[in-house]
C-alpha cells in the first residue's frame, strides 16, 4: 500500500501525458478533419478503457505483459468487426489504443512522452488535407459493359473530367450490361466537371448572336404589318 501510494505522482504524470494526447488527437487532429460523433466517444472510452487496464496489468507482479498485448489485439477485431471504418479513421483508432497503451505501461516518462508526441506527429502530417488534396477513390458503377480496360479508363475520363491513375475491374456483368470499377484518379484544376454550374451554362459568342439574331429581325416584321 505504502509502495502504491508513493508511485501514485508518477502514475497520475503518466494518465496527465495521455489524456493530454487523446485531447489532441481527438479535438485538434480528428474533429476538424473528420468530425464523426460517434468515432469521437469510441475513441476516447477506448483510449481511456485501455490505459486503465493497462496501468492495473502493469502494478501486478502475478500478470504478464503479454496478457497487455494481447488485449490491445482483441479490442483491435473487435472494433474493427463491428463496423466499417474508413482507412484514415483506422488510423485514428489504432493511435488511441497506442497512446493509451503507452501510458499504461509506465516505463520511463519521457520515452513515453516522445512516443506519443511521435504518433501524434505521424497523425498531423499522414492525414493532412494538403498531402494529395487532388487524389480521390471511389467505386464507379458504368451504365454499360466495357470488356476493354482502356476503354473504361477513357469514359471514366469523361465522366470524371480527371486524370485516371488506376482502375480495378470488379464486376463485368454482360447480361445486365453493367461495368463496375474501383477508379484511383486525381482532380483537374481546370477540368469542366470542377467549374461551377452557373459558368457550364455560359454560351459562347457565335451561341449569344444566334440567339439574338431573331430578336432583332422580329421588329422590321412588325413595321410590315403596320403598313398594311
Amino acid at each position: 500500500m505504502q509502495q502504491t501510494l508513493q508511485q501514485l505522482p508518477l502514475t497520475l504524470a503518466y494518465i496527465g501525458a495521455d489524456l493530454v494526447a487523446i485531447g489532441i488527437l481527438v479535438g485538434a487532429l480528428y474533429i476538424p478533419r473528420h468530425g464523426r460523433r460517434d468515432l469521437v466517444a469510441a475513441y476516447i472510452g477506448v483510449n481511456v478503457g485501455v490505459l486503465a487496464v493497462t496501468l492495473l496489468l502493469s502494478s501486478s507482479s502475478h500478470v504478464g505483459a503479454g496478457l497487455g498485448l494481447g488485449l490491445f489485439g482483441v479490442l483491435s477485431i473487435i472494433r474493427l468487426r463491428s463496423s466499417s471504418l474508413a482507412q484514415g479513421e483506422v488510423a485514428y483508432f489504432f493511435a488511441a489504443l497506442a497512446l493509451g497503451l503507452l501510458g499504461g505501461i509506465q516505463s520511463h516518462l519521457l520515452v513515453v512522452s516522445i512516443l506519443m508526441v511521435l504518433i501524434l506527429a505521424a497523425l498531423w502530417v499522414g492525414d493532412h488535407p494538403g498531402l494529395m488534396r487532388y487524389n480521390r477513390n471511389q467505386t464507379v458503377t458504368l451504365d454499360r459493359a466495357i470488356p476493354n480496360e482502356n476503354d473504361v479508363v477513357l469514359e471514366l475520363e469523361r465522366l470524371l473530367g480527371a486524370q485516371v491513375r488506376s482502375v480495378d475491374l470488379k464486376n463485368l456483368d454482360l447480361v445486365n450490361d453493367i461495368t463496375i470499377v474501383d477508379v484511383h484518379y486525381k482532380l483537374r484544376s481546370q477540368s469542366r466537371a470542377s467549374m461551377p454550374p452557373a459558368q457550364q451554362d455560359v454560351l459562347l459568342p457565335s451561341q449569344q448572336h444566334e440567339a439574338l439574331l431573331p430578336q432583332q429581325q422580329s421588329p422590321p416584321q412588325q413595321q410590315s404589318e403596320s403598313a398594311y
